[in-house]
């Protein structure tokens, strides 16, 4: 079964796409952390270190569901001939979560891309040449500031993803923060990318943060002023992740991440 957190009408599901090393040292990726944080940052996670030493990486999807409906937060790996192929652990196995946790593809309404990175993006379109949106009946949602970047980001993916979902009429547009109608909420988070997104559930003053990539290793968690190689604006994330993670100190924050060992951490 798939673990999952209840928060009021809320059931947010973690969804297994893939688990491998990443295709760079952990000391390449953080090139500022110290000893001492990357021994705090172990042991919180152990599971982020392989045997052999590698930074190893879950890559899983968030399916939210309510009453109103289901928003999946991210599209994972792809299937083997998905965008990711050339690094991530393909073929994902994200169908087969979502199968598990009882939803049809075509039962999803809202998917919500956080970014435009391959392991995020991976089974929103699929089919080759004949391409075709993987939740048919969703609308999928992306800052306009990310779209505004893709040729810095990945060119590739304007024509593989962006221009079949714009062509099937599933492409929303946000310009920052952005309510749901089904009561989710999405925050601008960027940084990471230009127009990274996170998504934020909340009943009372409980909330759960699916974070995409605003922080992608516990070390982050633990310092969230440590600087990730591959943010594009490293003082922007740092802006974002900080004001996520120390920005409700009466509320319960739960954070729900695409990469730590364990989907879900109550802060």
């Amino acid at each position: 079964m798939s673990p999952s957190l209840q928060v009021g009408p809320y059931t947010v599901i973690a969804l297994a796409d893939g688990v491998g090393p990443f295709f760079s040292s952990r000391s390449a990726a953080f090139p500022d952390a110290t000893t001492e944080q990357w021994a705090a940052a172990d042991r919180f996670d152990p599971g982020a270190l392989d045997a052999e030493g590698r930074w190893r990486l879950q890559f899983r999807a968030f399916a939210i569901r309510s009453d109103q409906g289901v928003t999946l937060v991210d599209a994972g790996i792809g299937p083997a001939d998905g965008p990711a192929a050339s690094w991530a652990p393909v073929p994902g196995a994200l169908p087969a979560s979502l199968a598990a946790a009882g939803i049809e593809p075509s039962e999803v309404d809202t998917v919500v891309l956080t970014h435009l990175h391959t392991d995020h993006v991976g089974w929103a379109v699929v089919g080759g040449e004949r391409s075709r949106p993987f939740f048919p009946n969703a609308t999928y949602l992306l800052q306009q500031a990310e779209l505004d970047a893709i040729e810095e980001i990945n060119p590739q993916l304007r024509s593989t993803v962006i221009d079949p979902l714009h062509k099937a009429g599933l492409l929303r547009l946000l310009d920052g923060d952005t309510p749901l109608r089904s009561g989710e909420r999405v925050l601008a988070t960027p940084g990471h990318t230009p127009g990274h997104q996170s998504v934020l559930v909340s009943s009372g003053r409980e909330l759960v943060a699916v974070t995409g990539d605003l922080l992608v290793h516990a070390i982050q968690l633990l310092h969230p002023g440590l600087a990730y190689a591959l943010e594009m604006d490293p003082g922007q994330a740092r802006a974002s992740r900080e004001q996520l993670l120390q920005g409700r100190p009466a509320d319960t924050l739960h954070l729900a991440t695409p990469h730590l060992t364990e989907p879900f951490i109550t802060r």
